[in-house]
């Protein structure tokens, strides 16, 4: 393998500081060994080691010449390694380069600090018989880990959650701009002034989403997994499953309903599962009891309940299990299964009161701060007590939480709210879709002329123009100049659609073209929407402040706008 960095740089300890740097004259495989497994271990987070075995020292620097090693040890050096790799626990993998310099041959051990750590390996990796040591770095010697070090040692294992490790796979390319872009944006951090000044990496180097040292600069797990647009190559089945049974699995598995599985980064996935649950699950009821004038609404599940377990299922999973996170809607209950399960520091006891689940431990803790920026959760530990909380103000029984001794998988149950049961029955042949709650809240009283609108609309495709109008809607629903023209304005959108078929337009161009006249701040209260969506696409999708940007409909676009008109 070559090195990521020159070797002049190492023997002259440049670029490299120089406790990460250990050179040994000849090879001594006990020694290397415990500074292979110290530096893996990375103790004091430096970012790991370079032996460079075949080169002595005069007060720290490299004596040139070098005094080098015979070609011939090289082989077989090699082939011992791979034994003495065996001996390191739990299992890890050294780079080694032979490289020549100064007309003789080094041999250069790279040891990057390891995703499993600590490390311990034998204190002879020569013997038949030895006992596993812990070792770490101290200045620039290797020590044996003992007493409180030891004690520390041993804790590293819970203070590297998995989206906090640097992903080798992981590149700038997979990384999308807009995506950080926007995340800057909604969230108002003053990052965002950086954007077109600095490079994307250094832009995520900013934001601590790269490890390691300079030479060995890897993206962290979670930025694929909030800013990759197929976060699945390197988790996967990473997506969500949304199947219903309208009479029930037991009563009837063979009628069953799936929904287009949804993919991409966590904040997408959370946003279309619940784009979909709101549209074509939660029901709503009013009754005016005939004591009082005031009317009493219920629903069917509280949308606060149904957010938080869709939101703790893609928080809390485990990203390196190949299972989705599977939605199962019955007529009785909603099921949401993730895996893996609770933290084995929550007792059987909390888990089966289901009332607050409080772990000393997250799997991904750094996805919860992006997710608690974003305001999906509140973190805490106040996820179950939220879903029992709006359950029970609504009429529910409360959540259900189950899981297997192994702790393999985490399953909430929401209850349906009695009374409504026969109205999934009903959904399957459904022909017209009724308002979304959520839009009904925001905007208060919607006219009959809305509604009428929206059906007319959902008449070329069911659901999905559903679903967009409501993003189209909610996101002018504070602009208190188009509450009362709320139909004119959806038709003007969907007719100006069409027209991005077969050519491109600029945001001003798309505005000027609307009927209804133009949209104030249309790029990020229409545009940037329809394009979470997959309905529209930058031109120059690198640059979205680019003043030659245009946009365009996509394939499924032209497929709702186009094809079924």
């Amino acid at each position: 393998m070559a090195l990521p960095i020159n070797i002049e740089d190492l023997l002259n300890k440049r670029k490299v500081e120089s406790n990460r740097i250990e050179f040994k004259a000849s090879w001594n495989p006990d020694k290397i060994y415990h500074t292979i497994c110290a530096f893996a271990t990375d103790f004091e987070n430096i970012g790991g080691g370079y032996i460079l075995v075949g080169v002595e020292e005069e007060n720290g620097i490299a004596k040139r010449p070098i005094k080098g090693i015979n070609e011939s040890e090289i082989d077989k050096i090699l082939k011992d390694m791979v034994g003495y790799d065996a001996k390191i626990s739990p299992a890890y993998l050294c780079k080694v380069s032979p490289e020549e310099i100064d007309n003789k041959m080094i041999l250069v051990i790279w040891v990057p600090a390891g995703i499993n750590r600590p490390y311990s390996v034998m204190e002879s990796v020569v013997a038949k018989k030895s006992i596993p040591k812990f070792y770490v770095r101290s200045k620039s010697s290797t020590i044996e880990a003992k007493g409180e070090i030891l004690d520390e040692v041993r804790e590293l294992a819970n203070r590297v959650p998995f989206d906090e490790r640097g992903n080798s796979s992981i590149s700038i390319d997979d990384i999308s701009g807009i995506r950080v872009y926007e995340h800057l944006k909604s969230v108002g951090s003053k990052l965002i002034d950086d954007i077109g000044r600095k490079s994307l990496t250094e832009i995520l180097d900013e934001m601590d989403l790269i490890d390691g040292p300079i030479e060995n600069r890897q993206i962290k797990n979670v930025a694929a997994m909030m800013f990759c647009d197929h976060p699945e190559k390197f988790f996967p089945v990473t997506q969500v499953d949304i199947v219903y049974f309208p009479e029930g699995s037991i009563e009837n598995p063979d009628l069953m309903i799936e929904a287009p599985k949804i993919t991409g980064p966590v904040p997408k996935m959370i946003d279309e599962a619940l784009s979909f649950l709101r549209t074509n699950v939660i029901k709503q009821r009013i009754t005016k009891p005939s004591d009082t004038e005031k009317s009493i609404k219920v629903f069917n599940y509280p949308y606060q309940a149904i957010e938080e377990a869709v939101v703790n299922a893609l928080y809390h999973r485990d990203y390196m299990e190949r299972e989705p996170v599977e939605i199962t809607i019955e007529p009785t209950h909603i099921d949401i299964l993730s895996y893996a399960g609770p933290d084995r520091s929550i007792s059987k006891e909390a888990i089966k009161e289901a009332k607050k689940l409080k772990a000393r431990r997250y799997k991904n803790r750094r996805l919860g701060d992006f997710l608690k920026e974003l305001g999906l959760t509140e973190g805490r530990a106040t996820g179950i007590p939220t879903i029992q909380k709006h359950l029970r103000l609504n009429g529910n029984s409360p959540a259900i939480i189950e899981t297997d001794p192994d702790r393999t998988y985490f399953l909430i149950t929401l209850p349906c709210r009695e009374g409504f049961e026969e109205d999934h029955a009903q959904m399957s042949s459904q022909e017209k879709w009724e308002l979304p709650i959520e839009l009904t809240q925001l905007l208060g009283q919607v006219s009959d002329q809305v509604k009428s609108t929206i059906n007319h609309y959902n008449t070329i495709k069911k659901g999905q123009i559903g679903e967009l109008l409501v993003q189209v809607l909610v996101q002018v629903r504070k602009n208190s100049k188009y509450r009362n023209q709320l139909p004119e304005l959806a038709t003007s959108i969907l007719d100006t659609l069409t027209l991005l078929h077969d050519r491109e337009y600029s945001a001003q161009a798309i505005n000027n073209t609307l009927e209804f006249g133009e949209i104030k701040d249309l790029k990020r209260r229409i545009l940037t929407p329809l394009i979470d969506l997959g309905y529209l696409t930058m031109t120059i999708p690198d640059k979205p402040n680019s003043k030659n940007q245009a946009y365009k409909l996509t394939e499924k676009g032209v497929s709702l706008f186009v094809s079924n008109k």
